[in-house]
Order: C-alpha cells, then sequence, then structure tokens
C-alpha cells in the first residue's frame, strides 16, 4: 500500500511580504543640524529604508555649499531655504509648490510624509493635493507654546488655526504622545495617532559611564553630578535647572551641574555661574558618554512636544527630574525611575530634587531601573508602527 504522505500536496505558509513603498520625507531640518526633529526624522528614514522602503529626501539647503548625502541609497532634493529668526543657524524652506509638482510628476512617490510645517511643508501638501498622492503629517514642534517666550504670545491663536488647518489635511497626524493627542483634540485637530519616538539604546547605555570624563570635570566618585541637554533658550526654562543648582550647593554635599548645548543664553549663563561645565553641543557618541557619567538628568521644560533627551537619559541609566508633562509623563514612572512634578509647580521641582539627594540609597534603587521602560523603544518598532500608517493612508485615498 502506498503511503499516503507521498501523495499528498504539501502547502507552505510564507510569511506576506510587505510591498517597496516609495516614501517622500519632507522637512525643513536634518542633520548634521542638531535638533530633536533633526536627529528623530534620520533615525525613522534610516528605520523606513532597513525595511525596504525607498525615501526621497526634500529639505532646505542648509548653506551655500550644502550637498546632497554621499549616501547614494538615499535621493535627496535640495530646496531654498532662509534662515529662522533667531535660530540662524536652521533654515526654513521657501515657497516650491511648482517645484515638487514637476518633481513628483516626473516620479510619483506613493505618499507624501511631511515632518514639520513651515512654507516648505505647506507647498508640499498644496502639491501633493494636486497630484491626488496620500498625505501623512508629525506634529513635533509647539510652536504655539514658544510665541509666548518670544514676545508674540498674541499670535497663539492664528498659529494653532494655522496648524490645525495644516493637518486636518492630511490623513493622519502622528503624535508622541497621549497627552499630546488629548490637547490637540480638544482644539479641533483630527485623525491623530499616538506613535512614540525611539531610542538607541546600544548607543545610550549605562556602561559608557566613563570615570575619566568625571575627573575632567573636577569631581570624584562621591560627587553627584546634575546634567541639563537641551538648547539653551527662553523657552527651555532653564532657569529652574540653575535654582535647582543653587538649591543643592547650599546642602552639605558635593554637587557639579553639566549643561550641554548651545545658544542665545549660554554665555549669559557661563558668566554667572563659572564652575558650572558647558561642554556645547556634543556629538551623539559624545553625549552618551555624558549622559552615563552623570547621576541625575534635569529637565524642566514644559514647552516640548516629547523630549527625545528623556529616552535617551533613561536608556543610559541616568533618572530623570521633570515636570509631569511630554515624553516624561508616559515613560517616567515616579520614584520608579524617575521623579515628576506636577505642572507649573516652580518652587516644587528644586524641593524635588533637594529630597531625592537626601535619600541616596533611593536614588541607587531607582537608577537601576531606568532603562527597563524604555529598552523596547528601538527604532525597528518606530518605523514599523509608521509604516502601518503609511499603508493605512494609502488605502484610505
Amino acid at each position: 500500500m502506498e503511503n499516503a504522505a507521498d501523495n499528498s500536496i504539501v502547502l507552505e505558509v510564507y510569511p506576506a511580504i510587505q510591498p517597496s513603498l516609495r516614501i517622500a520625507v519632507v522637512t525643513e531640518t536634518w542633520p548634521p543640524e542638531v535638533n530633536g526633529v533633526a536627529v528623530t526624522l534620520a533615525k525613522l528614514v534610516q528605520g523606513l529604508r532597513a525595511r525596504n522602503h525607498d525615501v526621497q529626501l526634500i529639505r532646505p539647503r542648509q548653506n551655500k555649499i550644502d550637498e546632497v548625502s554621499s549616501d547614494s541609497q538615499l535621493e535627496e532634493v535640495l530646496m531654498r531655504g532662509m534662515p529662522i529668526p533667531r535660530y540662524p543657524q536652521l533654515k526654513l524652506g521657501l515657497p516650491s509648490k511648482k517645484t515638487l509638482i514637476n518633481t513628483w510628476t516626473l516620479r510619483r512617490p506613493d505618499v507624501v510624509h511631511i515632518a514639520t510645517e513651515g512654507p516648505l511643508g505647506w507647498s508640499a501638501l498644496q502639491a501633493a493635493k494636486v497630484l491626488k498622492l496620500p498625505v501623512t503629517s508629525d506634529f513635533r514642534t509647539n510652536f504655539q507654546s514658544y510665541s509666548k517666550h518670544y514676545g508674540i504670545g498674541w499670535l497663539r491663536k492664528p498659529i494653532v488655526a494655522y496648524l490645525r488647518k495644516f493637518h486636518n489635511a492630511t490623513a493622519c497626524t502622528m503624535v508622541p504622545t497621549q497627552e499630546l493627542m488629548r490637547t490637540l483634540a480638544e482644539n479641533g485637530f483630527q485623525n491623530l495617532k499616538v506613535v512614540a519616538r525611539g531610542v538607541d539604546t546600544k548607543l545610550f547605555n549605562l556602561s559608557k559611564r566613563n570615570l575619566a570624563l568625571r575627573l575632567s570635570w573636577g569631581v570624584t566618585e562621591k560627587t553627584k553630578v546634575l546634567i541639563s541637554v537641551g538648547r539653551m533658550a527662553p523657552e527651555k526654562n532653564l532657569e529652574q535647572v540653575l535654582k535647582t543648582y543653587e538649591a543643592l550647593s547650599a546642602m552639605d554635599a558635593d554637587f557639579k551641574l553639566v549643561m550641554v548645548g548651545d545658544g542665545p543664553l549660554k554665555l549669559q549663563f557661563q558668566q554667572r555661574y563659572p564652575h558650572i561645565i558647558f561642554p556645547g553641543m556634543l556629538p551623539q557618541t559624545e553625549l552618551a558618554t555624558y549622559y552615563a557619567s552623570s547621576d541625575l538628568f534635569v529637565f524642566p521644560s514644559q514647552t516640548e512636544t516629547f523630549g527625545n533627551v528623556t529616552l535617551e537619559a533613561l536608556a543610559s541609566g541616568v533618572p530623570v527630574l521633570a515636570y509631569d508633562c511630554a515624553a516624561a509623563r508616559d515613560w517616567v514612572t515616579h520614584a520608579g525611575n524617575g521623579w515628576l512634578v506636577p505642572e507649573n509647580n516652580m518652587a516644587g521641582f528644586a524641593l524635588e530634587a533637594v529630597s531625592i539627594f537626601k535619600n541616596l540609597e533611593l536614588l541607587e534603587s531607582v537608577a537601576q531601573k531606568t532603562r527597563q521602560q524604555v529598552v523596547s523603544l528601538d527604532w525597528d518598532q518606530i518605523s514599523e508602527q509608521v509604516e502601518s500608517v503609511l499603508l493605512e493612508a494609502m488605502r484610505s485615498k
């Protein structure tokens, strides 16, 4: 008798292969510019390309000698730009609707993703509308919150109106936190989806702690080092960092403050506080060592849409002291992997820092738990989430 298995048909089930997409990414900031949007968007593009997608990057020319990337696999289209007021190192893309229509007519993308809402982003939105291309967007910067720090608070309502009109014209707006999604929804924004930011947990790692670096700061292993990372500008609320450092310095203990970054307030801070370490802007590899060599990350900003530095600090094994908003609200557990201060409680921030350093056993215990909360936020996972949003936008077109 024949073996029944000899005549059977064996069906092998293979996982569905995701088709490769041609994605046009429009942004007004890109490395080597150092800011949260540029750094995280570059990671996202890298992740999408790793998932076999063809990315066309559209951005302003950063300077007269700016050329396209040496990476032959990344197609770049450089547009005209002008310096942003008060941020001269950054460029604002100029209106380019006709150029984009011509570019996308020659080679049509499957979907357009707009990361910034400036004139270039608006032009991309209008060009995509003409060509009937699906569009998604990011909400990455709280322009409406920044306005009060630059003497144009009266523009808040028209800024919100413009942003609402912009984002509601897209199939989906990706936001990094539940809190921001609720706030935008209350202001009439539609088609919102939470997609968290990622963090490079291989780069930002507690193993990067460096005794030699600490010694260069003039500290010992007993010294407790506070670190602040970010642009030194009014909207970042860095006076709160300085007040916190003053409150800790009044204790009978050894403290040091390291303020990483650059900006309009840096010179003023250096003149007022000559004993603070001001290394300026740092490349990511060096920044990872600075985080891991510190003992507490202090982040008093209340104008962030997210705050990527929060994840970087946690991944580096450094507890976070922050206001209960943005990324900290979603990823910091009070007395678990950091500490949260109620929003607008100005006095409470420094008081919480003093309380932390009065209980060093708790600080050490919290430091051991920081990575647990963020270790799963690798960029491949985030890229997969963005990929699903792009596919859904294409299906809804």
